[in-house]
């Protein structure tokens, strides 16, 4: 197998590394370079000319797209052979186009509205929204004004609604409401002050429930389900975790044991996480770039910047420790490491909010930048 890697210096702007796994049960060794190429011919931008920060990327059952949610409220849509964005959808009838269009300001949010989680339901091709001031919504397969389908879930209003994925085969929403407390133009208060008022919920299309599946998380950001649908992966912001929620088989939502540890103390604040099709999952990692210290006993020291190197679980699972500047890691459906994008501490990969791996291609997602990334990994 050691034949077919090249061995590539780690001078590279960017590296893919994979992870082998030996016989030992639990450990990743050795960890093998192998080299994806250099950024100038592997890595595009999409520009966005007139909006910023899209938190999150989504294709529609045609595979067409990408389609982002952007900081002044709208859906948009890539158009490959015109290489353009068109405007898709929005949050609501009474948006101010003229207030809001292409505003950068945190403060019209809760006017113009900020959507933050996009997934599609491959089996009706509507797109569901996690909108943080306007609550879950829905756009059909031909875009225009978004339903709104919930606001509040077990009689607590949301405040920061932010993820979202979707059972195909049950057309339940799986979704996360970061905190009761805070709003996201004020989502470091939460991180600072030790919230933990963070929800995840369940949106059951037939019945048009809302069931509150756990609570008291501390900023609960994004969610996955994995491939067979028998549990979740949530990232846990604040306390630098991967949670995984087990479902029931019938999955009603309730899940039959409490979360677990999916993986332990991540280097850098998580943001988003996605499956590809193969059932593992992408995490991005935010924030803290440049903040990688060695692990202390007590951990990441909480509501300041993070100060743990992600050391692994007890099973020894790692991150390779040659990686200097992970901006993603993609983890088996187990939670072993399987790859880490390593962003050589250059301007390229600012602010990872998501990762979609999707036809070969890494769509890297930001909550600030003004563009799209597109590295062809595979």
């Amino acid at each position: 197998m050691s034949s077919l890697l090249k061995r590539t210096p780690l001078s590279l702007p960017l590296l893919i590394f994979s992870v082998l796994f030996v016989a030992s049960p639990g450990l990743v060794s050795p960890f093998e370079m192998v080299s994806m190429g250099r950024v100038g011919s592997k890595y595009h931008q999409l520009a966005l000319t007139e909006a910023t920060g899209p938190e999150s990327v989504a294709f529609d059952c045609r595979g067409r797209g990408p389609y982002i949610g952007v900081a002044d409220g709208r859906i948009l849509r890539w158009e490959g052979p015109r290489r353009r964005w068109r405007e898709f959808s929005v949050p609501t009838a009474h948006r101010d186009r003229k207030l809001c269009d292409g505003s950068k300001d945190p403060n019209k949010e809760q006017i113009c509205g900020r959507p933050l989680g996009l997934k599609f339901n491959s089996a009706t091709c509507d797109l569901y929204v996690a909108d943080a001031y306007y609550g879950l919504l829905k756009v059909g397969p031909r875009g225009g004004v978004a339903e709104q389908l919930a606001t509040s879930g077990g009689g607590v209003p949301f405040n920061l609604t932010n993820a979202v994925d979707i059972d195909a085969r049950t057309g339940a929403v799986y979704f996360t409401d970061s905190s009761i407390v805070y709003q996201r133009r004020d989502y470091m208060l939460s991180i600072e002050n030790g919230d933990k008022t963070g929800r995840v919920l369940k949106y059951d299309p037939r019945t048009k429930r809302v069931t509150v599946l756990l609570n008291g998380l501390y900023f609960p950001n994004g969610l996955a389900l994995s491939k067979d649908g028998s549990f979740l992966v949530v990232v846990e912001t604040g306390n630098f975790q991967l949670l995984r929620i087990p479902l029931s088989p019938s999955r009603t939502g309730r899940h039959a044991t409490p979360a677990q540890v999916f993986y332990p103390q991540l280097s850098r604040y998580p943001d988003n996480i996605k499956r590809n099709d193969k059932g593992e999952f992408w995490v991005a990692l935010n924030s803290g770039r440049g903040l990688v210290f060695p692990k202390t006993e007590e951990g990441p020291h909480r509501g300041s910047s993070v100060r743990g190197r992600a050391h692994g679980d007890r099973d020894g699972n790692e991150i390779p420790w040659f990686t200097k500047d992970p901006v993603a890691i993609k983890f088996s459906e187990q939670g072993r490491v399987v790859e880490v994008l390593d962003g050589g501490f250059g301007r390229t990969f600012e602010a990872v909010s998501e990762v979609v791996e999707f036809a070969g291609t890494l769509w890297i997602g930001s909550g600030t930048m003004p563009y799209v990334g597109k590295f062809k990994a595979y």
